[in-house]
């Protein structure tokens, strides 16, 4: 969430062992019974100061460091830099980088059922609100059949729902529909209602 204040939402992080003058690029996670992210749990968090399931912020990278701008820094110097000052918690780890056989380990990555892994030039430098081509995102697509359980009035998005133990369980939010398909729904989507 880029530009999106939330500390609020996750207090903890204002304990974390980070020196001032530094900021961090990372994700916020909550993590199933098996380890693995659980995009549900996360979302029950961020919308629900009850939620009681833990966070824990996985960090990629280091852009600023005692109030100097890093990113000029080549990926691999930024990964020293990164673990001489963050230790690794039950609240802050480090994202590991692995230099090559990327194929062999995006098998791992499918086989586990994750999301899919960022190939990175080690000699790359960070790009502060741009996309890289020394940066390149492998997703492991995963399909299914899903129900549309909403629609989003403000601004366009489904709701989708899987079925899973004869219930519908939340999915999460289809937003990128062609305009072509968009104005197609549009046109039937009061008849699909049940």
């Amino acid at each position: 969430m880029i530009n999106n204040e939330v500390t609020t939402k996750f207090p903890e992080l204002l304990q974390l062992d980070i020196q001032d003058g530094t900021i961090l690029d990372g994700e916020i996670i909550v993590t199933d019974q098996q380890g693995k992210p659980d995009f549900e749990a996360i979302m029950e968090r961020f919308q629900s100061k009850k939620s009681e399931h833990a966070i824990q912020f996985c960090v990629f990278d280091v852009i600023y460091h005692n109030c100097q701008k890093v990113a000029y820094l080549p990926l691999y110097e930024r990964k020293e830099l990164l673990d001489k000052i963050v230790d690794d918690t039950e609240l802050i780890c480090k994202v590991r980088w692995i230099s090559g056989n990327s194929p062999a380990y995006f098998d791992l990555v499918k086989q586990q059922g994750l999301e899919g892994i960022v190939q990175k030039k080690a000699n790359s430098h960070y790009q502060i609100n741009k996309r890289s081509h020394d940066w390149l995102k492998v997703i492991n697509y995963q399909y299914t059949d899903a129900f549309i359980t909403g629609l989003r009035k403000d601004e366009f998005g489904l709701l989708l729902g899987i079925e899973e133990n004869n219930r519908i369980k939340t999915a999460g939010i289809m937003e990128f529909v062609s305009p072509v398909a968009r104005k197609q729904f549009y046109n039937q989507y009061k008849d699909l209602i049940v």
